[in-house]
């Protein structure tokens, strides 16, 4: 069964109100930008500064994404999890995960948008300006 462990951003975010609004590869890893609901002029960055898999999801396919049994610690309208367990992370390369290891999945949740990203790296929390 896999296992939810939220994590704290270090902000107030309302999940269901956010969406995934840009993704950039770089050198060594991703960033990837989410609407603060009440703060329109800024965003949420979460960046990895490791190599990644990742993959991105409509939330609606969310829904079809079947793990064999009900995830374990969801919490409503949370942003970020660790996850324990999950199929996506299971069917990933094992020549990766065995030179990238110890590999961590992690999750993001929006109202529109689910960013799974499997790494060796701890996701970097940030507040930056939106450019228009």
């Amino acid at each position: 069964m896999p296992i939810c462990k939220p994590i704290d951003p270090g902000l107030k975010l309302s999940a269901v109100a956010s969406d995934l609004v840009g993704f950039h590869w770089h050198t060594n890893g991703i960033k990837a930008d989410f609407i603060l609901s009440d703060r329109p002029e800024q965003l949420l960055r979460v960046s990895f500064d490791l190599p990644c898999i990742v993959r991105m999801l409509d939330e609606m396919a969310l829904s079809t994404e079947d793990d064999d049994t009900p995830d374990e610690g969801r919490v409503p309208n949370h942003f970020a999890y660790e996850i324990i367990g999950s199929r996506f992370a299971r069917l990933q390369s094992e020549t990766w995960k065995e030179v990238s290891d110890p590999v961590v999945h992690y999750q993001f949740v929006t109202g529109w948008a689910c960013l799974d990203v499997l790494t060796n790296a701890k996701p970097q929390f940030s507040v930056i300006e939106r450019q228009s």
